[in-house]
């Protein structure tokens, strides 16, 4: 199964409990090879003398097998023994221990554990929880709340270690949460890390009917890429989708390139500079209340850029949701910010809030005609400063355009 997910493994095989096929696939695989007991019942195998390492020879094997049989059935006389694994000996320099987790708790569903592993993992007790989906700066956040990141750091004549695998693993992690509702618990451990990269030497999965995973059950809305989509716009090819983490450096420049004018239009004053939180905040979203579109298509250099962007905020129980639009300063009257908002109506629809509401300087022409185009109306009350509130009722049949 990690496999699939592209989690490297140690080559494994698994022979039934006897001590000469034991043997026998331990010469296939080449020495030195890991010999493992094979249980259900049997979580720690090293705490009952179920694992030996380093064995060089058939003979080694054959001799492992017979006493780690009879260690275990005299220690362990109910548990169900299925066999051995038996693993080529996976040596690197400089590798560190991790533990790589998935549980499902009943509160807040399906979560994801990082820490240094062993097994010594209950005694070190260095770990950390998140809530999936994951993605790049996510994954980084869960590894920076433990101890052993600052070993993977580096340090002396230790290179630091591969963090894109770390990450890649946590990420594949999260997938496979989405993927497979059946998967009750998940532990890597160990998984080693070093500056080459990861691999998986023990792994333990356990399923349930109840199917109590999968990304219905999350507690934080998956991204829905099922809502991007490609379009031809004005000889370019535009691509209007779901705001993410990974824009954030990209957002930085859009929000940069803006006229003070056009900020001042949309948040009320002009703005130079935004602080790191709050650039986080506006591209890594809660997409169960929020939402928010972007416009992105190649720039003069052939690099993705961001041409605009339409958020909206829903109020708990949905019955309202405020917005706001923004484009870049030279596309001002080119159709795109109908575009954005016309995706972001849409959805709003098709996701059952009843109200698209905002509020808007009375000076703004520009966004007030197109709110008339889209069939917004002057909410009841107005405001008596120098703004006007608008209000879009979005379960009422469409006006024609």
């Amino acid at each position: 199964m990690l496999e699939a997910y592209r989690i490297p493994v140690v080559a494994t095989r698994v022979v039934p409990a006897d001590p000469v096929e034991a043997a026998a696939m331990a010469s296939q695989i080449g020495f030195p090879v890991a010999l493992k007991i094979l249980s259900p019942e049997i979580s720690h195998k090293s705490d009952l003398g179920g694992v030996a390492l380093g064995l060089d020879t058939p003979e080694e094997v054959r001799e492992a097998a017979q006493t780690m049989l009879a260690r275990i059935r005299r220690l362990r006389p109910q548990a169900r023994i299925e066999g051995f694994t038996v693993q080529a000996m996976a040596r690197r320099e400089h590798a560190q221990e991790l533990i790589v987790g998935a549980t499902v708790d009943r509160v807040f569903g399906p979560i994801i554990l990082f820490g240094q592993g062993g097994t010594a993992v209950e005694v070190v007790a260095d770990r950390a929880v998140a809530l999936p989906p994951l993605n790049v700066p996510l994954a980084r956040a869960l590894v920076s709340r433990t101890r052993v990141a600052r070993l993977l750091e580096g340090w002396r004549d230790t290179p630091a270690a591969n963090m894109d695998a770390v990450i890649a693993t946590l990420m594949a992690v999260s997938q496979l949460l989405a993927d497979v509702p059946e998967l009750a618990e998940l532990d890597i451990n160990p998984l080693i890390v070093n500056h080459q990269g990861v691999l998986a030497l023990d792994a333990r999965i356990r399923l349930s009917a109840d199917k109590p995973a999968g990304a219905a059950n999350f507690a934080i809305r998956p991204y829905p890429a099922e809502l991007a989509e490609t379009i031809p716009w004005k000889g370019r090819t535009l691509e209007l989708r779901p705001i993410r983490p990974e824009d954030e450096a990209r957002h930085v420049e859009f929000l940069t390139s803006l006229d003070p004018d056009d900020v001042r239009m949309r948040v009320f004053y002009s703005r130079r500079t935004m602080e790191r939180s709050e650039l986080a905040r506006l591209t890594q979203i809660d997409y169960t209340r929020e939402m928010a579109f972007i416009a992105v298509a190649p720039g003069p250099d052939g690099a993705p850029q961001t041409l605009g962007v339409a958020r909206a905020m829903a109020d708990p129980d949905n019955l309202s949701a405020e917005f706001g639009i923004i484009v870049r300063s030279e596309l001002k009257g080119t159709g795109l910010g109908r575009l954005l908002m016309d995706k972001l109506i849409t959805y709003l629809r098709a996701n059952g809030t009843q109200q698209l509401v905002a509020t808007v300087l009375r000076e703004n022409a520009r966004m007030l005609e197109l709110a008339t185009e889209l069939g917004f109306r002057d909410a009841a009350v107005q405001p008596e400063f120098a703004t006007r509130d608008i209000v879009l009722d979005l379960q009422r049949p469409a006006r024609p355009a």
